[in-house]
């Protein structure tokens, strides 16, 4: 077997490994690099070692460091509550409240996974008391959540960005970002009116119902002292990065290292609440990667999506493929990872097309995905959700939404990034 197949081989099995169990393939992923590399392809340790994305791994940590920092000292809980009150008595604008309010915690440097988790429990209690669809709801949140997910200040959006730059594309950072969040806030909008969410405009709140949202909040306070530098903070970093093109991986670190010296968040805490798991995978995966670009093994993957692929089929295409496998898998994780480094040599085997079109499909499709109860997003919704719901059923509904959502996000894909 040489050496372009045993690397394909290699990446296959990391892939399916990521989606059948829970084991890190970050790990994984560096194991496999080691064997191929130095057993096999005479390389030295250090050489292999090389592939371990440095610079995005210190990204990865300052932003996610600065802003479990701002989530272990309660900035962004009470942020998400005190927002309830914007629609009270009005039923129909809370999803849409929570979509937007998703997107903007996600955007400003949450990133999809934390806000989720901070909104769902608010949400899907709102959602209880006021009889609104636990689906409904949770397609509102996730979509919202991911809309705001490839922002240049998310964790995903650095994921994305650094691995455009590894294959020259740069400076791209705001398209990236606009992209993925016009196509997610078409399947959210289409989403709530499929799902009733117009309707809901017909109904008031009752005061019973009030009351239970006003008990979310009646214990929320005027923000304290680290609260505000908090915001101050995550203020002065938007500004620094968008304006001033500062690094946010730099920006990020620098916020945190305020926060820690001024004692504003148990930096402890924060560091245990960070998403190592994630941030491991990530960056163990693309050494695997590296080693497919060096032995050949990129070339043959990249060769076999070409043949179902054309100039005005590939985006359709590749938002089809990394929907269906990040049903299953990690998408910022595994395949971003993955799919990112195959752009160039795709566009040459096809014979021509746009790499930022290409690149936008895989970032839309692997997302779209996740309102899957086998995602983290998903599963989050359904654990908070109203004792009065059918968990099984809202399970079931999840689960035939993620699936459709690699054929949905197919033709999104095709149409936004292909015909338009």
């Amino acid at each position: 077997m040489g050496l372009p197949v045993l690397s394909i081989v290699a990446f296959a099995i990391a892939i399916i490994v990521s989606c059948v169990s829970q084991i890190n393939v970050g790990f994984l992923s560096m194991a496999f690099a080691f064997i191929i590399g130095v057993l096999f392809g005479g390389m030295r340790a250090t050489d292999v070692a090389a592939g371990f994305p440095a610079s995005l791994f210190l990204i990865l940590v300052g932003v996610t460091l600065f802003f479990s920092q701002a989530s272990v000292n309660g900035t962004l809980d009470k942020v998400a509550k005190l927002s309830v009150k914007l629609a009270r008595g009005n039923v129909g604008a809370i999803p849409v409240i929570f979509f937007f309010l998703a997107t903007a915690l996600a955007s400003i440097g949450a990133g999809n996974i934390a806000t989720t988790a901070l909104l769902a429990p608010v949400a899907m209690t709102v959602a209880g008391n006021l009889r609104i669809s636990a689906f409904l709801m949770t397609v509102c949140v996730c979509c919202g959540a991911n809309a705001g997910a490839l922002s240049p200040f998310a964790p995903t959006g650095v994921i994305a960005n650094g691995l455009l730059g590894r294959i020259g594309i740069t400076n791209q950072e705001w398209p990236v970002f606009f992209n993925n969040f016009v196509a997610e806030g078409f399947v959210g909008l289409a989403g709530y009116f499929l799902l009733g969410g117009y309707k809901l405009f017909s109904r008031h709140a009752s005061q019973t119902a009030v009351r239970l949202d006003e008990a979310l909040v009646e214990t929320e306070g005027p923000f304290e002292w680290n609260q505000k530098l908090t915001l101050a903070l995550i203020a002065a970093m938007m500004v620094s990065v968008a304006v001033f093109k500062i690094d946010v991986g730099m920006a990020a670190i620098t916020a945190a290292a305020i926060m820690t010296l001024c004692r504003a968040a148990d930096e402890e805490q924060a560091v245990k609440t960070m998403p190592w798991n994630v941030i491991l995978m990530v960056c163990g995966v693309t050494v695997l990667i590296s080693i497919l670009e060096k032995k050949g093994g990129m070339d043959l993957f990249t060769s076999i999506l070409a043949r179902f692929s054309t100039q005005t089929s590939v985006t359709g295409v590749m938002g089809f493929v990394t929907g269906l496998i990040s049903v299953y898998s990690s998408s910022s994780g595994v395949v971003l990872p993955a799919f990112m480094p195959t752009i160039p040599g795709l566009i040459r085997e096809i014979g021509g097309g746009n790499p930022m079109d290409i690149a936008s499909s895989v970032n839309v499709g692997a997302h779209l995905v996740d309102v899957s109860p086998l995602s983290t997003l998903g599963a989050l919704c359904i654990a908070n959700a109203a004792v009065s719901e059918d968990r099984k059923s809202l399970f079931n509904k999840l689960m035939i939404w993620g699936l459709s959502m690699s054929v949905i996000g197919a033709l999104v894909c095709w149409v936004f990034f292909g015909l338009l």
